[in-house]
C-alpha cells in the first residue's frame, strides 16, 4: 500500500508538471497547489473500503501460494551489490508513456475538418508562393498567413494525439496563430471561410483540452 500510494502520488505529479516547470522551480514550496491533490490521494488510501482490501489480501495470498517466496544466498547478494555498484550490466526499462482517454467522435470530427483546413492553408500558400515569386516579392505576408496557420493546424492534431507538457499554453499560441493569419488574410478569403477556419481551431482547442491522461489504474491487489 505504502508504494502504491508513493507510486500515484509520483503519476500525479509527473501528470500536474513538467521538466521545465520542475527545473524552474528554486524554493522548496513552489508546488504548495500539489498539497491538495496530496491529500485527495491520502483520504482515497486511508478510505478504501474494507471488502477491496480484504479482496487485495486474498490476491496476495493466492499469489504467494503459486509463487511462494525464494530464500536468497549470499551469492545472491553479491550479484545484487555488483549491479549497483555498477560491476553488472544493468537493463534499463523504457520510460513511462502517458496514456490518454479514448478518442470522441467529436474529437475525430475535429481532426478531419482541421487536416482539410491545414490542406486548404498548403494549397493556397503554395500556389500563392509560385505566383509571388514569377510576378512580385510584396505578397509574403500573406503566404506566410497560410503556412503558419497551415503548421498550427497540424500541431493542433498532434496535441490532440498525443501527451505533451505544457498543454494549454502551446493550444493558446496555435488558436491565436490561426486566429490571427486568417484575420490577416481578410480579402482573399470572405468572412464565411475566416469563421469557418476560426471555428475549426476553437473547436480542436476545446477538444484537446477537454481530453485528459487517462486515470490509472490502482494495482494495490497485484
Amino acid at each position: 500500500m505504502a508504494f502504491c500510494f508513493l507510486e500515484t502520488l509520483w503519476w500525479e505529479f509527473t501528470a500536474s508538471y513538467d521538466t521545465t516547470c520542475i527545473g524552474l522551480a528554486s524554493r522548496p514550496y513552489a508546488f504548495l497547489e500539489f498539497d491538495s491533490i496530496i491529500q485527495k490521494v491520502k483520504w482515497h488510501f486511508n478510505y478504501v473500503s474494507s471488502t477491496q482490501m480484504k479482496s487485495s489480501l486474498e490476491k496476495i495470498q493466492e499469489e504467494l501460494k503459486f509463487q511462494p517466496p525464494t530464500v536468497l544466498t549470499l551469492e545472491d547478494t553479491d550479484v545484487a551489490n555488483g549491479v549497483m555498484n555498477g560491476h553488472t550490466q544493468m537493463l534499463l526499462e523504457p520510460a513511462p508513456t502517458f496514456r490518454m482517454e479514448p478518442v470522441t467522435a467529436l474529437g475525430v470530427l475535429s481532426l478531419i475538418l482541421n487536416i482539410m483546413c491545414a490542406a486548404l492553408n498548403l494549397i493556397r500558400g503554395i500556389h500563392l508562393a509560385e505566383h509571388s515569386l514569377q510576378v512580385a516579392h510584396e505578397e509574403i505576408g500573406n503566404i506566410l498567413a497560410f503556412l503558419i496557420p497551415f503548421v498550427a493546424c497540424i500541431f493542433q492534431c498532434y496535441l490532440y494525439l498525443f501527451y505533451s507538457p505544457a498543454r494549454t499554453t502551446k493550444v493558446v499560441l496555435m488558436l491565436l496563430f490561426i486566429c490571427l493569419g486568417n484575420v490577416y488574410l481578410h480579402g482573399l478569403r470572405n468572412l464565411w471561410q475566416i469563421l469557418f477556419h476560426i471555428g475549426v481551431a476553437f473547436l480542436s482547442s476545446h477538444q484537446i483540452l477537454t481530453r485528459q491522461l487517462q486515470e490509472k489504474q490502482s494495482d494495490c491487489g497485484v
